[in-house]
């Protein structure tokens, strides 16, 4: 028992040493895919009217904003709305200027899920199966990129909009927030929702949100632990923000290495997650960052950051 033990830890060992170049080979992989789709197909990340983005992108201050603008149609996950949501989650993913995420939307309804008019005998299988593998790629990207994402919601998230929330590492909402998944009502069992509705809430909750489509609250969200915090409409910005930039003030390579190491600790089991755990510690204890904000405490002085995943020692 010791020794299979023994091949475990070590197995384990090997497999956290590579963890984070495999998560930046990921992450660049993904990178130069979704700079190919932008070429192909970025005169689709348009509303009909073409007059309006289907997402807007800003950023300073190490915190890039990704906004969902397409309020007419309920800020529906439409292919296109698809792609240009990737593409602006992957632009300069791996610059030390980008240090969080914040995905909101315009209008009362973060996001109504996918487009229904997509999912029709018109499209064919073919076009549902890239729908659907377009959005699978969307969510697992935002929870394999080295920096958190932040869901800053206020209104309805239904469907793959509750995915979507589901998804990110933090959610905060508005008291009048809601969320379902209301595909059973329709004949579309939100099985893919499910994914990531179900890692996050009780199993008992998840199969009562998938097989009666009925909207739990904002508190009842957080009580269950599909968000963060609940807050007034007005302290929104404010609560988000503050969160963001708590977030910037930490060591960007040492962020990077918790969100992947977490993100696994999550899919093992208890030893195993820590013997991961440990020796991650050692690994960041090894980066220039982590001596720096060692020496800083010693010396009650507020550390400075280098942002680079450069070692100390070996």
């Amino acid at each position: 028992m010791d020794s299979q033990n023994t091949g475990s830890e070590r197995e384990g060992e090997a497999a956290t040493g590579k963890m984070a170049r495999s998560v930046l080979c990921t992450c660049l992989g993904v990178l130069q895919l979704g700079r190919k789709t932008a070429l192909l197909s970025g005169a689709r990340f348009y509303s009909q009217s073409e007059a309006e983005p289907l997402t807007l992108k800003q950023q300073s201050d190490g915190i890039r904003r990704i906004i969902l603008n397409n309020p007419k149609k309920r800020n529906a996950l439409s292919l296109s709305m698809l792609e240009s949501l990737r593409e602006n989650i992957l632009a300069d993913v791996d610059s030390d200027d980008l240090r969080v995420v914040i995905l909101s939307a315009k209008g009362p309804v973060f996001s109504s899920g996918h487009d229904l008019k997509e999912l029709t005998s018109a499209q064919g299988r073919e076009y549902h199966t890239k729908v659907f593998h377009t959005c699978s790629e969307v969510m697992t990207l935002i929870q394999d990129i080295p920096v958190p994402v932040i869901a800053m919601v206020n209104g309805v998230a239904t469907a793959a909009g509750c995915q979507l929330v589901a998804s990110c590492d933090i959610a905060v909402v508005t008291e009048k927030s809601t969320f379902a998944t209301p595909g059973v009502s329709v004949g579309l069992f939100c099985s893919t929702p499910a994914v990531a509705i179900g890692r996050v809430v009780p199993r008992k909750v998840a199969m009562e949100m998938l097989f009666t489509g009925t909207p739990i609250s904002a508190h009842d969200a957080l009580l269950h632990g599909l968000v963060s915090k609940v807050v007034p409409e007005e302290q929104l910005e404010e609560e988000t923000l503050a969160i963001a930039q708590r977030i910037c003030k930490a060591s960007r390579p040492v962020v990077a290495l918790g969100k992947a190491t977490f993100q696994r600790q999550m899919a093992q089991g208890r030893d195993a997650a820590y013997a991961t755990a440990s020796k991650v510690m050692v690994d960041n204890l090894a980066l220039r960052d982590g001596q720096e904000g060692v020496r800083a405490f010693i010396e009650k002085r507020k550390p400075v950051w280098s942002h680079k995943a450069e070692k100390a020692h070996n």
